[in-house]
């Protein structure tokens, strides 16, 4: 039995519940409960993204699913076993539009700067050797420049619409982050069945963005296939029962070359063109 720790709510929680829905560890978020079982030995626990380094680290649970940018502020001892891909953000500093502050090195000293993240703002204006003052806030940072709380903001963006409708700018990049899966040590006496949640989840990433391409291709031009239909591993040639001149050709190619793959293959006499999602890609 592991114990993983997942996001009860918002857009982490709902990408991670569909991976793991696609990599077989489908769980349900209760309403009330705190937990519920994936299969027979995984407990799946709902809590706050920003407390699941916490619930890992202390060993609550075996590994979790949250933001980086979390992790990275706990402080925690804690390591990344996959980066799931989603999420993406970037914690930024951001200042008012109408100020005169277009970069780090324009912030004078004792400027106030709030966030929610005061543990890598401090350790990133440390590092640019600026001295400021730092406002802790729970929530609505991008506010506080103009309810005068502070004169710039070291926040999480996405697009940074949100920033430029409350009148700021960014001026630099802190950090970015995606959704990690993260486990105490990869050590730890469970990594084996934690290495199994892993597996499962990077065989569902690894195959997002891949498709199975199907075709019968004439013998004679296999020579020129290898080019045209790379794969992983090269294209995979089988008979085809009474198939004459031609063989039945399978390979796993990219997305983004299926249109380029198929026009190819046409244009080797290929016929019976089949492209497919796949599921889950291991290799």
């Amino acid at each position: 039995m592991i114990r993983l720790a997942l996001p009860n709510k918002g857009r982490l929680a709902d990408a991670t519940l569909e991976l793991l829905d696609e990599a077989g560890l489908g769980a349900a978020r209760p309403e009330r409960a705190l937990s519920s079982m994936i299969g027979d030995d995984i407990e799946a626990i709902f809590v706050r993204a920003q407390d699941i380094p916490e619930f890992v680290a202390d060993g609550a649970a075996d590994a979790g699913v949250t933001g980086w940018d979390l992790v990275l502020e706990s402080a925690r001892p804690l390591e990344c076993a996959l980066d799931l891909g989603f999420g993406e953000c970037r914690l930024v500093v951001a200042a008012r539009e109408e100020s005169d502050i277009t970069s780090i090195e324009e912030i004078p000293p004792g400027t106030r700067i709030a966030t929610a993240f005061p543990r890598l703002a401090a350790d990133y204006f440390a590092r640019a050797r600026k001295s400021v003052e730092l406002v802790p806030v729970s929530g609505a940072t991008e506010s506080a420049p103009r309810l005068g709380i502070a004169d710039a903001i070291v926040d999480l963006t996405s697009t940074g619409s949100t920033l430029r409708g409350n009148g700021l700018r960014e001026i630099a990049t802190v950090l970015t982050s995606t959704a990690r899966l993260i486990v105490r040590d990869t050590g730890y006496p469970t990594a084996s069945a934690v290495g199994d949640v892993r597996i499962a989840l990077e065989s569902v990433l690894r195959a997002r963005g891949m498709r199975y391409l199907m075709a019968n291709v004439p013998r004679d031009r296999l020579g020129d296939l290898k080019s045209a239909v790379p794969g992983m591993d090269g294209p995979t040639i089988s008979e085809i029962l009474n198939g004459g001149s031609m063989v039945a050709v399978h390979a796993v190619v990219p997305a983004s070359r299926v249109y380029r793959a198929v026009a190819d293959i046409k244009g080797l006499g290929g016929r019976a063109i089949l492209v497919t999602r796949i599921e889950r890609l291991m290799p």
